[in-house]
């Protein structure tokens, strides 16, 4: 009898331990983690940097402007063109839809507006009727806007990289001068004319004067990354080249004329075509 008390007592024992290592591996492992999801709406800001390298040539209207510059006959020369840089900081605003189709791929579709100071200005020198001269331009992207696709690639679930391309659109402002100590200069039969003489006296800025201002588009193409910090907000970096066609055309024209010869005397500033690079960083809140 004291033997099999001994059993007894060792099979529940052997019974208890079992249940209770039981229970402990039920209860062990942690509750599982749900998988982060790209899928929906964004908001967010970004700031970066553009720049752009736009050429400016001009070109005669008219006998007077041609006679005393490139016609050569009373000693001018052409305005060359001038070439230059300009660049500035940026800062906007985006929004978008994304759609995570599977674990790896996403597709998504965004918009965004930046305003820019995105600007310079370039001089080039020139003989007007035989003296010393300047023409002056510059140009300014004041803002742009883009809607773009996107098509994503998830090598981990918190890091996206992808590629991007669309609609682009922006403001372009362009300013033109030319400045000559010469006094004056009148055709009386085609009427054309032009006088440095006023406002300010000879050599005084903006003899010649033009400038114009247009909404212009085109297309935006890029790359990205984005690095998912938590459930909601991600931090991304991107490159845009961004195409908005061809420039601005300028008249540049005398601001005073010649008594007897009333038609401002006038040259054409043409710009080159409108595309720039951005490089910006940006922060988003996932609403969804």
């Amino acid at each position: 009898m004291q033997r099999l008390s001994i059993v007894i007592a060792a099979l529940a024992t052997l019974v208890g331990t079992s249940a209770l290592a039981a229970d402990m591996a039920v209860k062990a492992p942690p509750p599982p983690v749900p998988a982060y999801t790209w899928t929906g709406f964004y908001v967010g800001g970004n700031a970066g940097y553009g720049w752009h390298d736009p050429t400016v040539s001009v070109t005669p209207n008219d006998i007077v402007s041609s006679a005393t510059t490139c016609g050569g006959a009373f000693g001018g020369t052409c305005i060359p063109p001038t070439s230059f840089d300009i660049h500035g900081a940026l800062g906007g605003v985006q929004a978008g839809y994304n759609w995570q189709i599977n674990q790896n791929w996403l597709l998504g579709l965004e918009t965004d507006f930046d305003w820019s100071n995105i600007k310079g200005t370039g001089t080039s020198n020139f003989s007007l009727l035989g003296s010393p001269s300047s023409f002056q331009a510059s140009e300014n992207i004041k803002w742009f806007g883009t809607v773009r696709g996107r098509v994503g690639f998830l090598p981990w679930n918190n890091l996206l990289v992808y590629g991007t391309g669309g609609f682009a659109y922006g403001r372009v402002d362009a300013q033109a001068a030319i400045n000559s100590p010469v006094l004056e200069s009148a055709d009386f039969i085609t009427g054309n004319s032009y006088s440095c003489t006023s406002p300010g006296g000879a050599g005084a800025t903006n003899c010649f004067l033009g400038n114009s201002s247009r909404t212009a588009t085109g297309f935006a193409v890029g790359a990205g990354g984005e690095y998912m910090l938590w459930n909601n907000i991600s931090v991304k970096g991107e490159y845009l080249y961004v195409d908005l066609g061809h420039g601005n055309t300028t008249n540049v024209a005398a601001q005073a004329t010649v008594p007897g010869a009333p038609i401002p005397s006038s040259f054409t500033a043409s710009y080159s075509r409108v595309d720039f690079n951005v490089v910006r960083a940006g922060l988003n809140w996932k609403l969804n």
